[in-house]
């Protein structure tokens, strides 16, 4: 009733939570029905899965000739369209499969099910996401919502640290973040949500496929938690997996990120909608990837029939589950601020070292990031990026290896910062930021824990998990390393063939144009989010919008169609 009521109010306003009431209610019956009659669902079918077993041989040729005439038309179709740049991140899709191929553990043993699947998931994923309408604006919507979200941590930041506490940014803005989502995710867990999401995307997975249930639920846990989290979920397994399943565990661990990190880089201004995206494309592309760089073997212990089950948490009650996701995020939150401190002042020192060193021969700005483009630039090129940004690219890419991804986006997010202010492109010969298609792309390509820091720490939590397979868990990690890597360029790839190009307009220009216009504009999605980041960096000086380009009616504006939790607007009406 109470949903029909907010319907008939405002249908919407509303829309979000009939949506979702929709979807609990679907899923409710689907959960129950499937309890209680899966037997004579599944004699119902039997008759299709038979007739479907008897005639695969040519029905798998005409299914995979159709995908093949499918792709090659819509190739020309799109790129007449959109230009060539979708062909070049095509042919680096292809450029990293053969590689993989080619690099294999057993090359001979591949079994190309999970790897066309993988793949497919991931482009049907992408297309949904970045070309329908539909899917970007739920991405794009899920995307402010979290960011909504995320600043209720200012009140616990703001009640800890004072009035002032954005003046230590990273410290007292970034990092409560983290503290605030793990307590989340925490009692998430208590309440069995995130167990029971987890299951439906690894039994999707799991489904088409063909992968373990091991794998598949450790790669579908990944996308909401970190990589030494998910495997919890089936630590009780683990003695029991194969070489290629650990192998999978750790891929699927490299390739995304946890979702208590997601909140600190969309802080810093990375594109939500887009780290989320990366982050569920991520997940089908690294068993694919897994698969084919350490292919199975063996036939598994634990499979469909043989069932799985995942622990649970050890939490009493809610509010336990709430101060132990508070406390657990302590390490993490020193891991960050240590590591940072760490890598941030050994950049600084190896930039220093190599100067110097070039300085030798008549080359003063030789430094870390300088050798890491040149290495890495082709990679990027091959993405999609434009080749003017693949340097800048590649050397971001270098920060995620040999750093980490926190690093990477820091510097990705200064990049954008410099764009939106609209700024010179050039400055005595050197590009000071990338077009919006290269900082997409770039995106999706450092969303991953894949560096050697975190080398290490996968090793260490497997073990303590399954000691008996050390000696499997050291062999197979650098290759999962390797894999989680490339899965990631892999879902950069697709971003890169279906992201559309767009106007390089400075959000400033945009919002002056859309509300001095008489009518309301085209491009609402981009208003909506050049308001959002105004709100996120005001305050009660008029000042900051001088500085940033703003105007005082671009404010006004932006208050007559947002609300902003964080910034009061009723300031400026006597202004007008």
């Amino acid at each position: 009733m109470t949903v029909i009521a907010a319907c008939v109010l405002n249908f919407q306003r509303a829309l979000a939570l009939f949506v979702l009431t929709v979807l609990a209610i679907f899923f409710i019956c689907w959960d129950f029905l499937m309890a209680k009659y899966e037997g004579k669902i599944a004699e119902f079918f039997s008759p299709c899965e038979r007739f479907l077993k008897k005639q695969w041989f040519w029905l798998k040729w005409v299914v995979w000739i159709a995908l093949i005439a499918a792709v090659i038309c819509w190739l020309i179709f799109d790129t007449a369209k959109q230009g060539t740049n979708q062909l070049i991140s095509f042919g680096g899709l292809v450029m990293y499969v053969l590689l993989m191929l080619i690099f294999s553990k057993y090359p001979t043993r591949v079994a190309w099910r999970p790897v066309f699947w993988g793949i497919g998931i991931q482009f049907i994923l992408g297309l949904l996401i970045l070309r329908t309408k539909a899917g970007f604006g739920v991405f794009n919507w899920l995307g402010r919502q979290i960011q909504i979200f995320l600043e209720y941590a200012d009140d616990g930041a703001k009640f800890v640290f004072g009035e002032k506490y954005t003046d230590h940014f990273f410290a007292f803005k970034v990092l409560p973040i983290v503290v605030f989502f793990s307590t989340v995710m925490s009692m998430l867990y208590h309440i069995g949500f995130m167990q029971w999401l987890i299951k439906k995307v690894g039994w999707v997975m799991q489904i088409t496929m063909g992968t373990s249930p091991v794998e598949s639920l450790v790669a579908a846990g990944n996308i909401f938690v970190g990589q030494t989290e998910s495997p919890l979920l089936v630590r009780p397994y683990l003695p029991y997996a194969t070489i290629s399943e650990l192998h999978s565990v750790m891929s699927a661990g490299f390739s995304t990120i946890a979702g208590s990190v997601l909140g600190a880089y969309i802080s810093f201004g990375v594109s939500a909608s887009h780290l989320l995206a990366a982050s569920v494309m991520s997940a089908p592309a690294s068993l694919a990837i897994s698969k084919l760089f350490w292919p199975e073997t063996k036939i598994p212990q634990i499979t469909l029939k043989s069932g799985i089950k995942m622990e649970k948490g050890e939490s009493k009650n809610l509010l336990e589950a709430a101060s132990q996701g508070a406390s657990a995020s302590i390490p993490l939150v020193a891991n960050i601020a240590v590591n940072l401190i760490a890598f941030l002042a050994l950049l600084s020192f190896v930039d220093s070292a190599l100067s110097w060193l070039g300085n030798m021969f008549n080359y003063p700005q030789l430094n870390f990031e300088v050798i890491c483009a040149y290495v890495f630039m082709p990679f990027s090129f091959m993405m999609g990026v434009d080749w003017e940004d693949s340097f800048i690219v590649g050397g971001l890419l270098g920060y995620k290896t040999f750093f980490n991804e926190f690093v990477a986006y820091e510097r990705l997010s200064a990049l954008i910062r410099l764009r939106e202010k609209g700024g010179p492109v050039y400055i005595g010969g050197t590009k000071q930021y990338m077009t919006i298609r290269s900082e997409t792309i770039a995106t999706y390509a450092l969303c991953g824990f894949a560096n050697f820091g975190s080398l290490g720490i996968v090793m260490g939590g497997l073990t303590s998990m399954a000691p008996s397979k050390k000696r499997d868990i050291a062999d197979s990690a650098f290759r999962a390393m390797i894999a989680g890597t490339v899965a990631c360029f892999m879902t950069a790839c697709i971003a890169g063939i279906l992201s559309v190009s767009v106007a390089e307009v400075p959000c400033h220009t945009l919002l002056e144009d859309a509300f001095n216009a008489t009518t309301l504009p085209s491009n609402i999605t981009k208003v909506i989010g050049c308001c959002q980041d105004l709100f996120n960096s005001a305050n009660s000086s008029q000042e900051i919008f001088l500085e940033g380009n703003y105007s005082l009616s671009s404010l006004r504006g932006c208050c007559q169609i947002l609300e902003s939790p964080t910034f009061n607007c009723s300031w400026t009406t006597p202004l007008f």
